[in-house]
């Protein structure tokens, strides 16, 4: 017969056919006895021999009590049995009965009359060893104590995951009486607790034997069903003696405050994570701008979706940023990140941008107060006041932007700017420990960002007081051509003090001048521009190179103890000769038509300002068509490199045909100017040139 033909039982259900057997009697072993009104043993069960020790055919057509019971308690037993069979009430107790073997043993006995279809009256006797009794009935007891003090809320289900019971614990927790769970599924007592996860998993362990042990389970109950809570879930199958499946034992333990210890634990692992990050990413130049992308660069995607760095426009041009209730701030946009195409980035300020944010944008209330700026939730509403225009508040709802943070920027009291943040893709809000983590971010970067900025304004007024020390564009002298390039130092480094200058001679005479003061920053332009001034003065005089840079030497050394390198040379064009000394510097090169260049052999000497030794001076030949090159160290040296490698790829470069002098300056900037060397570069190049009077030789 099929399940469908299945006989119907109460409640519509079909009747279940037989079933495996338990084996709780196994475990009791009972023995079942029947006597006649005599008392003989008429039924014999195996479980009687065993019990007993003596087998059917011993016992039957025997005196029960003349078998089992000690002559000192026959006359009880016969009054026990006679009020059975008189009364058909039923007795039950421990009696001792005697073994086979002679020993005697304690026995639980149930004793009840039956009635046959003819009238015949019987005694049916049951019995079990009194040990095997009483350890079952203190094991259910034990497990029923455990399991109604228990502050577990345990369960157990059937195999069709149905509640068979449930103890006091877990009617506390999901807030409903025991008769409200027992045959109902889990997703019918508390649909708000993932039940779909916990029977998917109960029916895995159902299968399988393979227990579930302490797994997280969040959800609402019935018993507070405004707030979440976590639970620890253990799912065990539940089998009997024989291996029977009956069903799973569930057990739950809340474990809320653990959980929430644990995730505040985890949060606060992440912000310092974050903020190890930041500190080894933040700052590792003095780059105003790159300094910003390295801050947003942190907090994407670590703490927002989209994040923007902002500057008060004041702040960046070195003047007071404070703003009154009614100013607008005019923010120079810095860095974004990511930086996609996306309607968010979009709406945001691209880097370099200056706008106006009118006072009653969330921005500008950000950097007029100084306190952070929460949006948990955005609504249509608040996208006004957080975009700079009603095109890019369009642009930010079609994002979904739906939370929006922006701390302040301060540094050394003074507010700076903003990191303003945006999720339109991660679906958490903003929260508390958001706003902390940013704040740690905003207040670490801030010092690097203002470090920066202060960098930027010295190096920009050192290379302004460094550009107007320098002729712009060396004048073109009697026999001479000339070619100039002077680059500043990168911006991890502050500007130097590297010179060069070309100053025209009585006689149609030109000095040739390339220097080089130790130190940066505006105390090395200010000694580079006093000792420009002091050559340009003393050039006029006609003085031999040498004496030249004696006078020099005793200018630099009243200048606080400060240190110089200087090559001064003079062309005469009439003698086509170049008289040289040299003060420390590096040899210049000289390139003749027709021959290897080479570096010019020149007394080294000491640079200036060391005292106390002489100079000496060079004459060297300089016919038209020949070139002298002069450089400073930042043109030639690098950390990878020796200095002899690099002077060899110089004359390298600078051989083969003529070149445009602006050419061949670029080409030796371009070429030999190591990224990693940030250092001041002077190069001059002078090429000898047939004067118009003269006829060639």
């Amino acid at each position: 017969m099929s399940a469908a033909e299945a006989p119907a039982a109460a409640g519509g259900e079909p009747a279940r056919g037989p079933e495996r057997p338990g084996g709780l009697l196994d475990v009791l072993s009972v023995a079942s006895v029947v006597l006649d009104t005599d008392g003989r043993i008429v039924l014999w069960s195996p479980q009687a021999e065993e019990l007993f020790g003596y087998s059917a055919r011993e016992a039957l057509g025997q005196y029960a009590a003349r078998l089992m019971v000690d002559e000192r308690h026959i006359e009880l037993v016969a009054k026990l049995f006679a009020d059975v069979m008189r009364t058909g009430q039923s007795w039950a107790g421990g009696f001792p009965i005697r073994h086979k073997d002679g020993n005697t043993r304690l026995v639980e006995f149930r004793n009840m009359r039956l009635l046959d279809d003819r009238g015949d009256v019987y005694a049916l006797g049951l019995a079990a060893d009194q040990s095997t009794v009483r350890r079952l009935e203190q094991d259910v007891a034990l497990s029923e104590r455990m399991v109604r003090q228990s502050p577990m809320g345990l369960a157990v289900l059937d195999t069709e995951l149905r509640f068979v019971s449930v103890n006091p614990a877990l009617e506390a927790i999901n807030g409903l009486p025991a008769a409200e769970h027992v045959g109902r599924r889990l997703r019918e007592v508390v649909p708000r607790l993932e039940s779909g996860t916990m029977e998917d998993a109960a029916r895995r362990v159902l299968e399988t034997g393979v227990p579930l042990i302490d797994r997280p389970v969040v959800g609402r109950t019935p018993a507070d069903p405004d707030e979440d809570h976590t639970w620890a879930l253990s799912l065990y199958r539940l089998e009997d003696a024989m291996g029977n499946v009956l069903g799973v034992a569930a057990s739950l333990v809340d474990i809320t405050e653990q959980h929430r210890a644990s995730v505040e634990a985890e949060a606060a692992r992440r912000r310092l994570a974050v903020i190890a990050d930041a500190s080894a990413r933040i700052g590792t130049t003095l780059e105003l701008e790159r300094t910003a992308c390295e801050l947003a660069e942190v907090a994407v995607p670590a703490l927002a979706d989209i994040a923007a760095v902002d500057l008060l426009d004041a702040v960046v041009e070195g003047r007071p940023s404070t703003l009154g209730p009614s100013e607008s701030a005019v923010i120079r946009a810095l860095a974004v990140r990511p930086a996609d195409a996306s309607d968010a980035v979009c709406a945001a300020d691209p880097p370099g941008h200056i706008a106006r944010y009118a006072p009653d944008r969330l921005v500008t209330q950000c950097v007029r107060t100084g306190e952070a700026v929460l949006v948990p939730q955005v609504k249509d509403e608040d996208l006004p006041r957080i975009a700079r225009s009603a095109e890019a508040a369009e642009s930010l709802g079609r994002a979904g932007l739906h939370s929006y943070l922006a701390v302040p920027l301060i540094a050394r009291g003074e507010v700076l700017g903003a990191l303003d943040l945006k999720r339109t893709r991660t679906p958490e809000p903003f929260g508390e420990d958001d706003l902390l983590l940013a704040r740690e971010l905003a207040s670490r970067a801030a010092v690097q960002i203002d470090n920066a900025r202060w960098y930027q304004n010295a190096r920009n007024t050192a290379l302004t007081l460094q550009r107007s020390l320098l002729p712009s564009h060396p004048p073109v002298t009697c026999g001479l051509e000339v070619a100039s390039r002077y680059q500043p130092a990168g911006a991890t480094s502050e500007v130097g003090g590297d010179w060069f200058d070309v100053i025209p001679l009585d006689g149609g005479r030109t000095a040739l001048v390339v220097g080089d003061v130790m130190g940066s920053g505006i105390s090395a332009a200010a000694t580079m521009g006093r000792l420009r001034t002091a050559t340009t003065t003393l050039a006029p005089l006609g003085l031999d190179p040498a004496l030249l840079l004696e006078h020099l030497d005793k200018t630099t050394s009243a200048l606080d103890h400060s240190i110089a390198t200087c090559v001064y040379a003079v062309h005469d064009p009439h003698l086509r000769q170049c008289r040289i000394a040299n003060a420390g510097h590096l040899p210049p090169a000289r390139v003749r038509p027709g021959r290897p260049p080479e570096l010019l052999d020149l007394p080294t000497g000491v640079p200036l300002g060391v005292g106390g030794v002489e100079f000496s001076t060079v004459t060297v030949d300089f016919e038209p068509g020949d070139e002298l090159v002069f450089y400073t160290d930042g043109l030639v040296e690098t950390r990878r490199h020796s200095l002899d490698e690099r002077l060899d790829f110089l004359l390298s470069l600078l051989d083969g045909p003529p070149r445009p002098l602006e050419e061949a300056c670029d080409l030796l900037l371009r070429t030999l100017h190591h990224p990693d060397n940030h250092d001041d570069v002077a190069l001059l190049i002078a090429r000898a040139q047939e004067l118009p009077e003269q006829s060639p030789r």
